[in-house]
């Protein structure tokens, strides 16, 4: 259970921080406010989760790049709005149907993801609502929308590779992934890429501790001040 709780808790660690990089430079004000709200309720997921494995400061802080389980979706930069609101509907989609599975589980990750399916219901909805805004919008909103979509679906194979820990159908959950996004990107006039799982390019061992070029420059910027004052307390 702790290696599944590893797993999750960098989930929610490391597109918290990303997410959280768009404070200030939102395209809008309301809309940095509901960015910030989603980062911080990941957060959140990501204290619960890692404090099931240990003490969560010196989990988020003090590991190396290597010993860090996230899906490799998760650390790729924020790209313009388009891109990142493609990486939330790619990750709240399957986090809600994620969680919506193991909240019927065994304790104690069970009783997060009663909770936390709620949060993730709320992300996806965001995510829709703006996928479907750019897709439908105009010509240049559509073509960053799906720019978007295309750079980060290699990917989405990595998130339905078993979990150690979790009783998961993930065959079962990628197929109901793939139709509830499939309709969500055809509303929005917009369309999937081929499947990463069919592509020479397709991407992912996240979950093995090997990561992409740009997750050393957001460790760097996340771990600096902790490394650099160690202990310190406001």
């Amino acid at each position: 259970m702790s290696k599944a709780a590893l797993a999750l808790g960098d989930d929610a660690l490391i597109i918290s921080h990303r997410l959280g990089e768009w404070a200030g430079h939102a395209p809008v004000l309301e809309e940095e406010v509901a960015l910030a709200n989603i980062a911080l309720d990941l957060l959140g997921q990501a204290r619960t989760l890692l404090s099931l494995v240990g003490e969560e400061d010196r989990l988020a802080y003090l590991r190396e790049e290597r010993s860090f389980r996230n899906v490799q979706l998760v650390e790729q930069p924020n790209g313009d709005f388009a891109q990142t609101i493609a990486r939330q509907l790619y990750f709240s989609t399957y986090q809600e149907l994620l969680y919506g599975e193991l909240a019927g589980g065994e304790e104690p990750i069970a009783a997060l993801a009663g909770k936390a399916v709620k949060e993730t219901a709320y992300h996806r909805d965001h995510a829709e609502h703006w996928t479907l805004r750019l897709g439908d919008g105009t010509e240049e909103s559509h073509e960053r929308m799906q720019r978007g979509l295309d750079t980060l679906w290699r990917y989405t194979g990595e998130l339905f590779q078993p979990v150690e820990g979790l009783e998961v159908n993930w065959d079962a959950l990628q197929a109901t992934w793939t139709n509830s996004v499939t309709a969500i990107v055809e509303q929005a006039t917009l369309k999937l890429p081929e499947g990463p799982r069919q592509s020479p390019w397709a991407a992912g061992a996240g979950r093995q501790g090997i990561h992409t070029e740009p997750f050393g420059l957001l460790l760097a910027e996340m771990q600096h001040l902790h490394r650099s004052h160690p202990g310190a307390s406001w």
